[in-house]
């Protein structure tokens, strides 16, 4: 077996997305949300001899991470730095037009949150940016001290599910300028207090780094790419961490697995559409009780899987 070098971060359901992916030598997979390589190495330790793998990631940094653990591997594995929103030119230009499996691991990676420098955690005083990828222009930096109140309310309400996200926008509004992580959690500790089990900037935050790397519009780009690359009996798993993310892509699968989506009322299809994927997780996986134990990060982890017709 080859081993791969040692890094902080630890990767979710690595053993049930491996197996969900039917991981086998000799094949080919996408890993379209890189990070430091963690799912990559297990995929590629599979799949050697033989096997390749394509990664994708926006983060230089977590390319730069990846690339090093993957070392190990080769030519069998390849970091690009490229958007997943860009799946199908990333497989085209690196010759991986028909795959036996997409990996998304969404969210945010261990290393991004906890030594960045970036402002994605308000545990830490760090310039607020959140930018995945910073040849980017827009930053949280300019959200927080550009955008009007109806704006930020908005924004907090629609990618943070945040009830009290008017009253946020008031204090963040009436404490300008804020220019770093800290001090955005201090405004907003005071404008809500800390009454619930989570922090209460967490679904700002999220918000936040939504808007900035607009991620959810880059997930609705990006899965019916995948369409287009699997081969017949690959398969997609997707790894949700927020509602909003899982509901993009547990309707995305139940709409390419059905043959006709034309409304209840009309008798006859009009619609054309034909299912290319078979479901095979009605409900999701979640982690272990030991993986969320050992790794409490993994908690609200959500496993989709789908196969290609």
């Amino acid at each position: 077996m080859i081993s791969v070098a040692r890094v902080t971060h630890i990767p979710v359901m690595v053993a049930e997305t491996v197996a969900a992916l039917q991981v086998s030598a000799g094949k080919t997979y996408i890993d379209c949300t890189l990070g430091s390589g963690g799912h990559a190495a297990a995929i590629l330790t599979r799949s050697v001899p033989g096997g390749r793998l394509l990664g994708l990631d926006s983060d230089a940094q977590a390319v730069e991470a990846a690339r090093e653990r993957l070392s190990p591997f080769g030519g069998a594995a390849l970091a690009v730095r490229m958007n997943f929103s860009q799946l199908l030119i990333a497989a085209s230009l690196h010759g991986f037009l028909r795959v036996d499996g997409i990996l998304f691991d969404l969210g945010l990676a261990s290393p991004q949150l906890d030594s960045s420098g970036r402002g994605f955690s308000f545990q830490r005083d760090e310039p607020l940016d959140m930018r995945f990828d910073d040849s980017q222009e827009l930053t949280a930096d300019y959200i927080v001290n550009s955008y009007s109140e109806a704006e930020l309310a908005q924004l907090l309400k629609k990618y943070g599910e945040e009830r009290q996200s008017r009253f946020i926008a008031r204090h963040i509004v009436n404490s300008r300028p804020i220019h770093s992580s800290r001090e955005l959690a201090l405004v907003i500790e005071r404008a809500v207090g800390t009454r619930e089990r989570i922090h209460p900037a967490t679904r700002s935050f999220q918000a936040l780094r939504i808007t900035v790397n607009d991620e959810l519009e880059n997930l609705s780009r990006a899965l019916p790419q995948t369409l287009d690359l699997l081969a017949p009996g690959g398969r997609l798993a997707v790894i949700s961490y927020h509602s909003l993310e899982d509901r993009l892509v547990k309707q995305f699968i139940r709409r390419e697995s059905r043959d006709c989506l034309c409304p209840p009322e009309i008798p006859v299809c009009v619609c054309g559409h034909i299912a290319r994927l078979r479901l095979i997780t009605p409900k999701p996986l979640v982690p272990t009780t030991d993986e969320v134990k050992d790794n409490p990060r993994s908690r609200s982890a959500k496993l989709r899987v789908a196969e290609r017709l």
